[in-house]
Order: structure tokens, then sequence, then C-alpha cells
């Protein structure tokens, strides 16, 4: 995969037939310093006590039904995805997640999550640490549509983080594309999206195409079951 790489046609969605990402050890975690001064604070992961910057992400007048432990909201499954109550169009991202320990389940019943730029372009979350999956939806896949570069993970227990750059899709008075969304991701500190062009918004065992769209929406985080806990996001707008 190179700058401006295209989603590949030569193996099927969610191919187990597809090469796996090589591993890269990325070191240990070391604590993030203060967000830069034009940043906007989501979850600040420092004693934050609510989840007063999220919602519901099927309704904006229900609260985020997550649970804060140790400093970090933890999904509450089955409660849905929650989602910020601020909407952005292009962004600069930082989160940090941590996968449950001892781990339970394996492919994509281990540790599974997401974050959503724009509530539909996905960034997987996994725990992909000895855990074999299809490549399109390892951690850091943008899934269904680009594997890795490499596979990054720390162990399940040990924090993680992720600096995205997300440039949204612009569309024209008819609602054709006149440029797509493009994403650039850092897992750990290793690069493993290199501006990669998106083909439409992300799904399961499909490529759904572009449909217009506001220019700013919110962010969510997905519920898919695991515990898995987020914490120090912050946002900063690019446009």
């Amino acid at each position: 995969m190179s700058a401006g790489a295209q989603v590949s046609t030569k193996w099927p969605q969610h191919s187990m037939e597809r090469p796996e990402p090589r591993v890269v050890d990325p070191g240990p975690y070391r604590p993030s310093g203060p967000p830069p001064s034009d940043a906007i604070v989501l979850f600040d992961g420092r004693g934050a006590k609510s989840l007063a910057q999220w919602t519901a992400a099927d309704s904006a007048t229900k609260p985020a039904r997550w649970k804060i432990v140790d400093g970090a909201m933890e999904v509450v499954a089955g409660t849905g995805a929650i989602a910020t109550k601020q909407a952005f169009g292009d962004v600069q991202l930082h989160i940090e997640f941590r996968e449950p320990t001892p781990p339970k389940g394996e492919s994509q019943e281990r540790g599974n999550s997401g974050v959503f730029l724009m509530g539909r372009y996905e960034v997987q979350v996994l725990d992909s640490y000895h855990n074999r999956t299809y490549a399109d939806g390892a951690a850091g896949a943008i899934y269904g549509q680009y594997p890795p570069l490499v596979n990054a993970s720390r162990p399940p227990g040990e924090w993680q983080t992720y600096d995205i750059i997300f440039h949204r899709p612009h569309f024209d008075a008819s609602g054709n594309v006149t440029a797509p969304a493009r994403m650039t991701v850092v897992h750990n500190g290793v690069l493993v999206q290199d501006n990669s062009v998106l083909s439409g918004p992300t799904a399961h065992m499909r490529r759904p195409p572009y449909e217009k769209h506001s220019d700013a929406l919110p962010l969510s985080l997905q519920d898919h079951g695991d515990p898995v806990r987020f914490r120090n996001i912050w946002v900063r707008k690019l446009e």
C-alpha cells in the first residue's frame, strides 16, 4: 500500500486467504502528554467522572450508557454505540484503548469495537495480539477496505493509541463525489494506513457506495459486546 492507495480487488472482502499483516513490536506504552491547545477534549482519562460530551448514537436525546472504570469509559454490552454531541468533518483524532484481559474468544469475537469517523467510516478496534482474523478486519484496518500495513498491537490489558488524520468526502450539488474520504492511521506510533482513499462507507460483507451527507457529523464508538475501554480522546478540526 502506498500514499493515496486504492481498495484492492485482488482479494474478496474479509477473505481468510489474504495474507496477514506482519507483526511489529511497537514497544511499551508511554503516557501521552497534554492535548494541543486547540484540541477539543472529548474524554480526558484523567479522573473523568462523566460522559458529558457523549450521547447514545441512535438518539441524541438519550444519554450514553457506558460506564466509567478507573478513569476510562468502558463498553457496556447491549447498550449500543455512543456518539459525540459535537459534529466534525476533517479532523486529527487521538484516542487510547485497552483490550479486555484475560482475552476471550477468537477472531472477530475478541475485543471488538470500532472508531467511526462521521459515524460511518470505521477504523477497526480488535485484540489482534496472537489472534488470527481476516486481514481487512484486524486492528488498524479501515474495516472491509484496507488491512493495516503491519500488526502493531500490544497485548490485551496494555494501553494502545490511534492517531488518525481524516479528510471527509466532498459532494457536488447533485450528490456526486468530487473528492473521496482519505485516512491516515498511526497505531502505537507505527504507520498502518497511509493516506488511504475510501471507496465509500465501511460495512460488513459489502462495499456500499457514497451517499451525500452533511459536512460535519458526530464521531462514534461501537458496542460490539466486548468490554473495551477508551480514554484520552481529543480532536483538532482541520478545516
